[in-house]
């Protein structure tokens, strides 16, 4: 009878653990992604939408594995921040320079469809390579820094970039 006693108070949807949890590992993921996203503003957001997904999640989670829970949840909520940041800037980069084009409308209507097909195949990627691939081509970093961050060995991270790359290529083949 001690045994569930005191399973409530270790389990992660318990109002204390959730707290010590949240003590413990928010200014460490803050500055984390500070260091990423160089916006204070932007790193708070994003670390206090990766307690909310642990708590939506609480009790699926034991209290030792939430660390890595949060840093994985903020690494996948920043490259999806950063990637509708990229979508944002190439249209308002499109929208003005739409009057100084030259080329033909039927290369437009290309490379139009080319855009939208190859935006298609990266989200239709499996979580883990959409991942690797965009760390890697948008954020500019090593496999060896993936790796670190996402606690893999970096031949992992060259596998998932290599599948990534075969289903990518698969895409402009067939255009």
């Amino acid at each position: 009878m001690q045994q569930t006693d005191l399973q409530p108070e270790t389990q992660l949807c318990s109002e204390n653990v959730f707290k010590a949890v949240f003590e413990s590992h928010f200014k460490l993921l803050r500055n984390f992604l500070i260091f990423k996203f160089r916006d204070v503003e932007r790193a708070e957001d994003t670390a206090q939408n990766a307690f909310v997904v642990l708590w939506e999640n609480c009790a699926m989670i034991k209290p030792e594995q939430a660390k890595s829970f949060l840093f994985t949840t903020a690494i996948r909520l920043s490259l999806n921040l950063i990637k509708h940041d990229k979508v944002v800037l190439n249209f308002e980069l499109q929208s003005k320079s739409n009057g100084t084009h030259y080329e033909s409308p039927e290369f437009l209507l290309l490379e139009s469809e080319l855009k939208k097909r190859l935006e298609k195949a990266i989200n239709d990627l499996p979580e883990k390579q959409r991942t690797v691939f965009l760390m890697n081509r948008f954020e500019n970093q090593s496999y060896t820094q993936i790796a670190a961050l996402l606690d893999l060995s970096v031949k992992t991270v060259e596998k998932r970039m290599h599948l990534a790359l075969v289903s990518l290529r698969q895409v402009v083949k067939n255009v």
